[in-house]
């Protein structure tokens, strides 16, 4: 089955190296090109970096191409406009693999920047998870020219720069250290100041309690299961605390107790009114830290997430906070407020470095400007 897969792979991509030679006439134009397939829309990452792209080069043409693969028959569809834009565009930034980015063999002056869609690094991705469980297929990863052409790969610290090399089985040479620009924006008091204020008078209720978000990663299995949410609802004094919950975007776990506030579009905007955050195992803590919050580690699936997931350093260890598999452990740690600040700071600044004397989004623009 899998060779016939994988057949089938190689003739589609022959198609498409045929169709491209042929777009690939098309004159490159002022124009850059954003591409994901994390979300339908646009990310914050996106959205801010263009906005600001603009401001400063408004006679460049910007695109946006964001689709998930929910729908493959579509998506192919989706990918003949993204190798016209491609083709047509000098420099095209990434947040995620490309498949047509990766494959064809595209024009010398085009520049591909992957930016990643993570601040920070957590879990073990791409060549790393070759063959594992939650991986990719090695023999299907090698016919997709996995995480390939890439001309610059931002990272938020060197800290984690074998954990990228392994990942992407890229030279170093093309590994930048530069924050998303989310960070920025998570260190701009007057932007979360007014976008506290937005989100607060959508959702009065929660003005006259503590907020506490809790926000879980992707799991490919056991997504139908909400009993560990429960055992933390039950634990939780709902005179004293609003529950906030927002799951990754691939998550489609919807918890049925309408005591949980559930009403927001992504977990940035979830975290601009939290107070305390729970979490498991996502690179969130590292926004989270940016933000001065409090966060512990609901860690109730450990033991068995992490035999089909590995990370790239010891969670239970190395994260300055509460790592534990029983709620009320957690919430008598919120309503003691047993937190080390300082020791959080220090764990942010070690794995976030900021471009000295610039923000992530002008050291973003930058780069770009190199090919314009």
């Amino acid at each position: 089955m899998k060779f016939v897969k994988i057949c089938f792979i190689k003739l589609a991509i022959i198609f498409l190296k045929l169709f491209y030679a042929v777009i690939k006439l098309f004159p490159t134009k002022n124009k850059i090109t954003f591409i994901s397939r994390q979300s339908n829309s646009p990310s914050l990452d996106f959205t801010y970096l263009a906005n600001q792209f603009k401001l400063k080069y408004p006679n460049y043409q910007v695109v946006m191409l964001t689709k998930t693969l929910d729908n493959k028959f579509t998506y192919v569809f989706h990918m003949f406009r993204q190798m016209y834009h491609i083709a047509t565009s000098k420099v095209v930034l990434l947040d995620s693999y490309c498949i047509v980015i990766s494959v064809l063999k595209h024009k010398k002056r085009l520049k591909v920047i992957q930016m990643w869609h993570a601040v920070g690094s957590m879990k073990k991705f791409g060549y790393a998870m070759l063959g594992k469980e939650e991986g990719n297929d090695a023999d299907i990863a090698k016919v997709m020219c996995m995480h390939k052409n890439y001309d610059h790969i931002l990272i938020s610290s060197k800290s984690f720069l074998k954990d990228y090399l392994e990942g992407f089985r890229c030279d170093a040479k093309v590994v930048e250290e530069i924050p998303l620009p989310r960070v920025d924006l998570l260190l701009d008091k007057k932007y979360i100041a007014q976008k506290r204020k937005e989100i607060l008078k959508r959702l009065p209720k929660l003005r006259d309690k503590k907020n506490i978000l809790y926000c879980s990663t992707f799991r490919k299995h056991g997504n139908g299961d909400t009993s560990h949410i429960d055992k933390l609802v039950a634990c939780i004094d709902f005179d004293k605390y609003n529950l906030l919950y927002k799951p990754h975007p691939l998550n489609k776990l919807k918890p049925t107790d309408e005591r949980i506030i559930q009403d927001f579009e992504s977990t940035y905007e979830a975290l601009m009114v939290a107070d305390y955050v729970i979490c498991d195992y996502s690179s969130i803590i590292y926004e989270v830290g940016l933000l001065r919050l409090p966060i512990y580690l609901y860690a109730y699936d450990w033991k068995e997430y992490k035999t089909k997931r590995e990370l790239n350093f010891d969670i239970e260890k190395e994260v300055p906070t509460l790592f534990t598999s029983d709620p009320k452990k957690i919430i008598t740690a919120i309503e003691k407020n047993n937190f080390d600040y300082g020791a959080y700071k220090k764990f942010t600044d070690k794995n976030i470095k900021r471009p000295k004397g610039k923000s992530c989004t002008d050291a973003i623009i930058k780069l770009i400007e190199k090919y314009l």
